[in-house]
């Protein structure tokens, strides 16, 4: 997934897209090394969420924890594949080679956070480090010429908190 907002907003609080909108094969390939350098130097056995940051086509790694997000049931529900089924296969034994299924899907999927600012007005609105989203929900384009992508795209530098 790619977030829209920059670095320095939550990951959860971030309009996110997958697949990567705009990555070329050069970041992607530093993306999956890195990826399974860190995988394998941590014995992860399941899921693992790595978070990236990406300056000058160079990537950086926020943090790495091995274990499932809320990330998870968003692009099992985006590819429509069971993941969580899959990695605790993989936990108990089964290998990655032993599914037949393929994360590919014509268009985006948008991960669009929800805030609940009207159930705790106290809460400030303005964006950074911490997460404030309460939930998210999804919704499907067929490209990146859809009128809520750009949309929501355009307004990607006003979310962050001075």
């Amino acid at each position: 997934m790619q977030h829209i907002e920059p670095a320095g907003i939550h990951s959860g609080d971030s309009y996110a897209v997958l697949p990567p909108y705009n990555l070329g094969d050069f970041v992607m390939t530093q993306i999956e090394d890195i990826t399974r350098k860190i995988a394998v130097e941590l014995k992860t056995v399941g899921l693992i969420n790595i978070q990236f940051a990406i300056k000058d086509d160079k990537v950086y790694v926020i943090e790495a924890n091995p274990r499932a997000s809320r990330t998870v049931p968003f692009i099992a529900k985006a590819y429509d594949e069971p993941y969580v089924n899959y990695a605790t296969k993989v936990m108990l034994g089964a290998k990655v080679k032993d599914f037949n299924f393929n994360p590919k899907k014509e268009g985006y999927a948008v991960k669009i956070p929800v805030f609940s600012y009207e159930k705790f007005p106290d809460v400030k609105k303005e964006l950074g480090p911490e997460m404030k989203s309460t939930g998210e929900g999804i919704r499907f384009i067929k490209n990146l010429k859809d009128p809520f992508f750009t949309k929501i795209y355009s307004e990607r530098n006003m979310h962050l908190s001075k």
